[in-house]
């Protein structure tokens, strides 16, 4: 069969770049050349979220935006495919609302698409064109994965599913149950990507801190982050999703003790408030949760705590918003994020009353954004003089800084970002700097 050009788009998070990762190296591996250019592509595969409602939104309007490329005819554009979480949520029943799509996959077939665009061109008959199963796939070290730019910066999966039942939560009933990989698995690949250029690496799942609670002799976090600040040509190893009720001492220590890894921890707390932490299905209370953030503090010195909220639940009455704000401004996160209440349906919390309209959401929202931008603000503006490591992403689009790249207490994308002039530098270069100046949420710095 001719080599043909496949576009594809990742929606969502690092979980399913991931997936989409995985995906485009087994397509260039077959006869199928990548290309970053819509207009140019035989196949437009759209890897798709459907956790929230904002996030089906954009799946949906860009299935749609895609669509217009095989529908105008004068290009190349024959098939187009949608695969990952909206498909496996909502399964056969996309078939009639977005006719526009030739096969929709679940997330048990990025392994065979190469099989299936096969079967789009080779004109085999279909007696349907939803394919969706159980949702078990778990990747491993022998699915190679065609890592996205930057490529000295790659996210590591280390288990896909969740087992904690939020009441609020989709992802159970999408990806389905918590499955973790074997350590010796992880660490393989954590080789191939140091061989690749990849200097830091970033672990996800649904709940990082849940790793190996399903396989036999319950393979911890700290284990792994141990194994893995062996692998060589490895600089930084980074953690996001962790859950605060599953936060051990003993991983704490691991991140103290190892230099490798980043004094910075991703812990989305959702609430704070006793009463929507219970409705919300969450382990653990408020003070469960102050707990874990000061002895983090405590343990790992000068580290950089980033969590995420929702505002709008049900029952999150003017009395329960407070206790949130004046618990976020008590704690002080580094770095912070809101969401607005999505009700999502046959989950528990979809049946709960709700009289909190969506404008009072975004208002609360607003507040304690506000706040978050003084608090990040304050902590900045208190590193200015410090010495950091930086590691360079590329060129900067703010004049007089020719660099920009990120410190060891920003993530990528979802944090802010430090600014660099000064010095002879390369795009995946670790370079000292010290910090020069500061806003709410960038750093400003020159090179050491």
């Amino acid at each position: 069969m001719p080599v043909k050009k496949v576009h594809i788009v990742s929606l969502g998070c690092p979980k399913n770049q991931v997936d989409s990762e995985v995906m485009a190296a087994a397509l260039a591996a077959g006869n199928y050349l990548l290309t970053d250019r819509p207009e140019e592509a035989a196949v437009i595969l759209i890897n798709t979220c459907a956790f929230i409602l904002p996030a089906r939104e954009e799946s949906i309007e860009e299935i749609l935006r895609m669509a217009a490329w095989k529908r105008e005819g004068d290009g190349p554009c024959k098939h187009l495919v949608v695969t990952g979480c909206l498909p496996q949520r909502y399964g056969s029943t996309l078939e009639e609302a977005l006719p526009e799509v030739d096969l929709f996959l679940g997330i048990s077939e990025i392994p065979h698409i190469g099989r299936h665009l096969d079967g789009l061109f080779q004109a085999v008959r279909r007696r349907r064109h939803s394919i969706i199963g159980k949702p078990t796939f778990l990747m491993n070290a022998g699915h190679r994965r065609l890592i996205s730019a930057p490529a000295h910066s790659a996210y590591l999966k280390i288990a896909d599913g969740c087992s904690n039942r939020c009441s609020y939560c989709a992802i159970p009933a999408i990806r389905g149950k918590a499955r973790s990989r074997t350590i010796d698995d992880i660490v393989g690949e954590a080789e191939l990507l140091a061989a690749q250029g990849v200097r830091e690496l970033i672990l996800t799942a649904q709940d990082t801190t849940a790793y190996g609670l399903d396989r036999k002799g319950q393979p911890t976090l700290s284990r792994l982050l141990s194994a893995l600040a062996k692998v060589a040509g490895i600089s930084w190893i980074r953690v996001l999703y962790t859950y605060p009720a599953h936060l051990t001492e003993e991983l704490l220590r691991t991140m103290a003790e190892e230099e490798k890894i980043c004094r910075y921890l991703d812990i989305p707390i959702q609430h704070s408030d006793d009463a929507i932490l219970r409705a919300m299905h969450r382990r653990g209370d408020s003070a469960l949760i102050r707990n874990v953030i000061n002895k983090a503090r405590k343990i790992v010195p000068h580290i950089a705590l980033r969590t995420s909220l929702i505002t709008g639940f049900p029952g999150e009455t003017p009395r329960r918003f407070d206790n949130l704000l004046s618990f976020i401004q008590e704690m002080r996160f580094d770095h912070l994020g809101v969401f607005t209440y999505s009700p999502e349906e046959g989950t528990e919390a979809a049946a709960l009353p709700s009289r909190i309209s969506e404008k009072e959401k975004q208002r609360r929202l607003d507040l304690l954004m506000e706040a978050q931008a003084g608090i990040s603000g304050d902590i900045n503006s208190a590193l200015i003089g410090t010495r950091q490591e930086v590691l360079l992403e590329g060129k900067s689009d703010l004049s007089g800084y020719a660099h920009v790249g990120r410190c060891r207490r920003q993530a990528p994308e979802i944090d802010g970002v430090t600014y660099l002039r000064g010095g002879a530098a390369e795009t995946g270069q670790l370079v000292a700097c010290r910090i020069t100046a500061a806003d709410d949420y960038d750093l400003f710095a020159e090179i050491i």
